[in-house]
């Protein structure tokens, strides 16, 4: 009973949010295009197709300015990352320690631009080992005089299980002035489901475990976003609502905005562990998170209740939706 008492009192503020957002800033001497800097143990090997990208896990594209966080999943590991570039820029790449994994070691390639056959070719335009903090990768300035789509190649040897954070920037020359179009109207984000960290996956079964009547389910989406400024908590709300299970579910009731520090006193104390977890293996450490939280109970059986809450996560500059669903039943 206690739980329907605090799911009726809570009051729910909507939050004014403001995104914010930077870029890493590179201190190296320009790199020139064909020039290796030091050696780097872990390379893509060369495959027979003379692309190097069907030698790496393509997780599509990163814009310039932006970042992307993902973690590997065996050893070793390639994940490759398009990017275009104007003519005549000078840019930044750096696998950040923000968002990365303790002890993890990187390389760090840049392969292109891409050719009228759509390839690669296996020539290194610029590569580094461990510029970086730490063991981490970094390319303060790398010169691109050619511009095009370029391929960014991030590998590791042992970092199964760990996360990286790889980050974009303009340096130098004409990138400074490049403008990405506005989202069409009416723009809708297309959802990619990806597993879960092993941790997390960890703290939700322990969770889960605390008491009978009550559960709990995560999930995570990742989505493109290659336009100026950043997606919406609407738009991202209205791409979960679109996934057939909650709009049956959820697609009458009336969404709130939370912060995303409110969203853990709306959390049930076994799952509240989530709550920094979820931040700190998603977020970039600058993004403002943001959070649509919609709730709705109803009689589960003869003098039962059910209360359901369902969490849309949006972290906009990392391009990623996190939705937690938890329920609990009146025994």
């Amino acid at each position: 009973m206690g739980r329907k008492l605090m799911e009726k009192l809570l009051v729910l503020p909507v939050a004014m949010l403001a995104a914010c957002g930077g870029d890493v800033a590179g201190t190296e001497q320009a790199v020139e295009l064909g020039e290796n800097t030091q050696g780097v143990l872990y390379a893509p090997p060369a495959p027979a197709s003379g692309n190097i990208l069907d030698a790496t896990t393509n997780l599509g594209p990163v814009t310039l300015g932006g970042a992307v966080q993902t973690y590997f999943t065996t050893n070793p590991q390639y994940y490759s990352f398009k990017l275009q570039v104007p003519a005549n820029s000078v840019v930044g790449l750096e696998v950040t320690h923000l968002g990365s994994s303790m002890y993890l070691d990187t390389g760090l390639f840049v392969y292109g631009p891409k050719n009228a056959a759509g390839s690669y070719g296996t020539t290194v335009r610029a590569q580094d080992d461990d510029a970086g903090y730490g063991q981490l990768s970094k390319l303060g300035a790398v010169a691109l005089a050619q511009g095009g789509e370029y391929l960014v190649v991030v590998s590791s040897s042992n970092g199964s299980g760990k996360q990286f954070r790889l980050q974009t920037s303009c340096a130098a020359g004409s990138c400074t002035s490049l403008t990405l179009p506005p989202a069409p109207a009416g723009y809708q984000l297309t959802l990619s489901e990806q597993s879960i960290t092993s941790q997390l996956q960890s703290t939700l079964a322990t969770g889960e475990t605390a008491y009978t009547y009550t559960s709990g389910s995560l999930r995570r989406f990742d989505f493109a976003w290659p336009y100026s400024g950043e997606p919406t908590l609407a738009q991202a709300d209205a791409a979960v609502l679109g996934i057939q299970d909650y709009d049956y579910s959820y697609g009458h009731t009336t969404g709130t905005v939370l912060t995303y520090a409110q969203l853990h006193g709306y959390l049930y104390s076994e799952f509240q562990p989530l709550h920094a977890q979820i931040l700190s293996t998603y977020g970039n450490g600058v993004e403002n998170v943001q959070v649509m939280t919609h709730y709705y109970d109803r009689l589960v059986a003869a003098g039962s209740t059910g209360w359901f809450r369902l969490n849309v996560i949006l972290f906009p500059q990392s391009k990623k939706i996190i939705v937690f669903e938890q329920t609990a039943y009146e025994t």
